[in-house]
């Protein structure tokens, strides 16, 4: 009995996935210098990213620093069953949402209501001007920022208290007081970072079809109008991605910048996750605790950024992914 012979369908679906496979060989051969420039990056994550990710195995051990990761004892998932039942954890786990909250409350609409009145500046030697002086404190790092605001907020001379009592009051310690200290945090991180975070929200803007707006403009709307219609609209994807990405960031409340602020005084309001890790991996010496506190960190903000990435795709229509 005689086989059929194979239909032209058959040839093209045989032979569909060997082109596919050659085109591809093809273009990965043709722009074989556009992919060496990856190589560095690449090397970067592998050896500062994913390598050290090995150090995790310390959070299951009760880890001895002379016996080494092989060498310490296996303990499970006993560290982090010290961290739930920990009431300083407890603590330190509610100011950091809370000063992260803040942070996002009062702080991520900053750069984008920035963006929009910069982008209604007609005189360009006033725009560069302005955002020249707002991005400069972000170059400044946060020992300097920290020296300057201790100085300025001192109860001994400090510019502001100064002030407030040349006008009758009392002069406040605001970086040993529990009642101000998230104050302070919030209002630095805000006077370092909101113009640099307006750049990413100036450039969406930069993208816009000029054309939009000449056609407001024979239709008799003004600028706030242009504002409320064209550019907010235009640039709701980047605000969806930035806050999004704000969101996995949720537990990380500005280690640096607390660390070189607060003191034993401000423990109860500022003591964050990061700077807890700090306090007890490198002040005590629990480096088994201090990664177990890591790895929630790191797990509960990958979980936030799935999940503000779900919620966005459904409740706005844009995401990430």
């Amino acid at each position: 009995m005689s086989h059929p012979a194979p239909t032209r369908t058959n040839q093209v679906s045989s032979t569909q996935p060997d082109n596919v496979r050659q085109h591809k060989w093809r273009l990965f051969r043709t722009n074989l210098d556009t992919y060496a420039l990856l190589l560095p990056g690449l090397a970067f994550f592998l050896l500062f990213k994913y390598t050290p990710m090995y150090g995790i195995i310390i959070a299951f051990q009760d880890f001895n620093i002379f016996d080494g990761i092989l060498g310490s004892k296996w303990v499970g998932f006993e560290q982090f069953q010290k961290l739930m039942r920990s009431e300083e954890f407890s603590q330190v786990f509610r100011n950091t949402l809370l000063i992260s909250f803040y942070k996002i409350v009062l702080l991520f609409p900053i750069p984008i209501i920035l963006a929009l009145f910069l982008n209604e500046v007609a005189k360009m030697w006033f725009k560069r001007t302005v955002q020249t002086i707002i991005y400069l404190p972000h170059f400044l790092s946060w020992v300097i920022i920290s020296g300057l605001f201790i100085n300025i907020l001192s109860p001994s001379g400090g510019l502001v208290n100064e002030a407030i009592a040349w006008f009758g009051g009392e002069k406040i310690s605001f970086l040993i007081n529990n009642e101000y200290f998230r104050s302070v945090v919030v209002f630095t991180a805000g006077w370092k970072e909101a113009g640099w975070n307006a750049i990413v929200f100036i450039a969406a803007i930069a993208g816009i079809d000029q054309d939009q707006y000449e056609a407001a403009s024979i239709d008799g709307a003004g600028r706030i109008t242009k504002m409320i219609h064209i550019t907010l609209p235009g640039i709701a994807p980047t605000i969806v991605l930035m806050f999004i990405l704000r969101i996995g960031h949720l537990l990380d409340a500005g280690t640096e910048q607390i660390l070189t602020m607060y003191n034993p005084v401000v423990y109860e309001t500022g003591d964050v996750i990061g700077t807890f890790v700090y306090r007890v991996g490198l002040g005590k010496m629990d480096y088994s605790f201090s990664t177990a506190v890591g790895l929630f960190n790191s797990v509960v903000g990958f979980l936030l950024i799935i999940t503000g990435n779900l919620l966005s795709r459904k409740l706005v229509k844009r995401s990430i992914w």
